[in-house]
Formats: C-alpha cells, sequence, structure tokens
C-alpha cells in the first residue's frame, strides 16, 4: 500500500512512518505538515491508496480537505484528531473519511486499523475484478477469448497476499517453493520426510547460483524473516480482534498457537518481540500453505 501523511505535528507523523515500515504494512510515497499543497491530482499521480490525515491544522483543516480531494479519489481516509465530539466526527464520515483515529495514538490500533483498510482495499480490487470476468464471461463465446486455469502458484499469491506479505523478501522464494512441493507426492510433505536444507538447495541450484551452499542460507533467512511478519500480522489482527475470521483461518493452521499467543501478549504491551525470540515452524508453514494452494478452486 502507499501512503500519504498530512499533520502539523512532525512527532505523529514521524511515528505513523516507523509504525507503517516497521510492521511492513506499505510505502510512504509522502508527508505534509499542512493541506495546502493536497489535491486529487497530487494523489493520482503517485498512486496513493491511503490517506492519512489530521482533522484540526492551521488555515485548512483536514475535514475541508476530505470534502474537496474525496470525489475524485478513490483510496481511502485515515482521520486523526484528539476531538471526540460525535457530531464533528459524523459530519467527517458522511464528507469521506473511512476510518477515525483518536489521539494520543496506539500502534497496535494504528496497525490494526491500517490492515482493515487495505483488507477492504484488496476486497474492492477483487470485486472489480470479479465483476470484470462476469463480464467477460457474458460476451457471446465468439468474442472473447478463454481464460488460463488459476495456477498453483496464484493459488499461493492469494494466500499470501492475505497474510500481508506480499512485499516481503521471501514472498518469491514462497512461491518457488510452493510450485517445487505441489509437484511432489503427498507423504513427501510429511514432517520427517521434508528436508528443508535439501529443498533450499536445490532451490539455489535451479537458480544456477555461484555458490549454491551461501545462497540456499539467504534462502533460509529470508524465508524465516517472511514468516515471521505473517505471524505478527495474524497476531496484531488477534490483538484487535480474537474473533476475525482471517485470524481464526490462519493462525493455528500456519502456526503453533502457543507461540501466536506468546506473540500477541508481546503486541498487548506495546511490545514487538525480535524475531530472535519467535520459534518459526517452517515445516508447518509449508505443508499448510501447499495444502492450502492445491485445493482452492
Amino acid at each position: 500500500m502507499r501512503f500519504m501523511l498530512i499533520d502539523d505535528d512532525a512527532a505523529i507523523r514521524s511515528m505513523l512512518q516507523d509504525v507503517i515500515e516497521d510492521y511492513d504494512l506499505g510505502e510512504v510515497i509522502d508527508s505534509f505538515d499542512n493541506t495546502q499543497q493536497l489535491n486529487a491530482e497530487l494523489l493520482h499521480l503517485h498512486a496513493i491508496d491511503i490517506l492519512i490525515i489530521d482533522m484540526l491544522m492551521p488555515e485548512q483543516d483536514g475535514v475541508q480537505a476530505v470534502k474537496i480531494i474525496k470525489p475524485a479519489f478513490n483510496g481511502k481516509v485515515i482521520m486523526l484528531s484528539q476531538v471526540e465530539n460525535k457530531e464533528l466526527i459524523g459530519n467527517a464520515y458522511q464528507l469521506g473519511v473511512d476510518y477515525y483515529i483518536t489521539k494520543p495514538l496506539n500502534r497496535i490500533e494504528i496497525v490494526s486499523v491500517i490492515r482493515m483498510v487495505s483488507e477492504h482495499l484488496r476486497l474492492k480490487k477483487l470485486v472489480y475484478n470479479i465483476e470484470d470476468n462476469l463480464h467477460t464471461a457474458l460476451q457471446p463465446a465468439g468474442s472473447r477469448t478463454e481464460k488460463a486455469p488459476v495456477s498453483v502458484r496464484n493459488r499461493g499469491q492469494a494466500i499470501l497476499d492475505t497474510l500481508g506479505i506480499s512485499a516481503d523478501a521471501g514472498y518469491h522464494d514462497l512461491l518457488d517453493i510452493l510450485e517445487e512441493l505441489s509437484q511432489r507426492p503427498e507423504k513427501s510433505m510429511d514432517a520427517p520426510c521434508l528436508k528443508l536444507k535439501d529443498l533450499f538447495l536445490k532451490l539455489a541450484q535451479n537458480r544456477q547460483n555461484e555458490n549454491p551452499q551461501k545462497a540456499a542460507k539467504a534462502i533460509e533467512q529470508r524465508l524465516r524473516r517472511t514468516i515471521y511478519q505473517a505471524l505478527i500480522n495474524l497476531a496484531s489482527i488477534g490483538v484487535v480482534d480474537y474473533a476475525n475470521p482471517k485470524f481464526e483461518d490462519y493462525a493455528s493452521r500456519y502456526f503453533d498457537f502457543s507461540e501466536i499467543r506468546r506473540v500477541m501478549q508481546s503486541l498487548e504491551n506495546e511490545e514487538k518481540p525480535p524475531m530472535s525470540s519467535v520459534h518459526i515452524n517452517l515445516k508447518k508453514f509449508l505443508h499448510t500453505l501447499v495444502s492450502d494452494a492445491k485445493k482452492i478452486e
């Protein structure tokens, strides 16, 4: 996701950028201390997905700015403010604000709201694609070309996108491993049979790395960092909404749930545990990923 931040408090903008980067929520494209430069053309030019804007600022406030840009802006707007007046908040929603966060800001709430907004944007794009596919399907048979069936790799991409790790370094490693494992007999996926070091080495050799052993270690490190981030993402969702369908569906199947709970406790205390302190069960994650990608129709 691509973000623009507008707040007259530099410390707030810095905190938001740190959260977005620390939790790999996306990229901050622009950051301003006022709304004077804000317009729909600028948002479109920089392909902004999410605008985070303060309500009360000198000269032109956030509500007025949103009223101007919203008709031509297809992204989402998150508004920040210390104001808790229900009438003002209701007015902001009517003018096009999608979510509202009250100051002082809480990192967990910021992460939760941004993930929720990002998910809505993804769903919006999914609905658009479904409508486009439906339109194509309703065309006369002679006027359209048939689409190729969805591959295991494409299914894997959808799963990893849902886990919020499509921008992580190990994303393509996971997809390459998925393709390799999906071609193996089912019994070879059993934990005792799955030799991860051999798997990483084969992947490195397939890529014709000059030093396959070194490349295999780099692949493993990238995978651990990426899967660690997926665990953090799910735990963050669970902290805010334990009954969230995504959390319920993915957390216990892709990870050891005791580890998820331990990470959740750290996040509840506004502490992100270092990767070195988190147990990553690579075999469990890969086994579940292959299983899910092969059964999705």
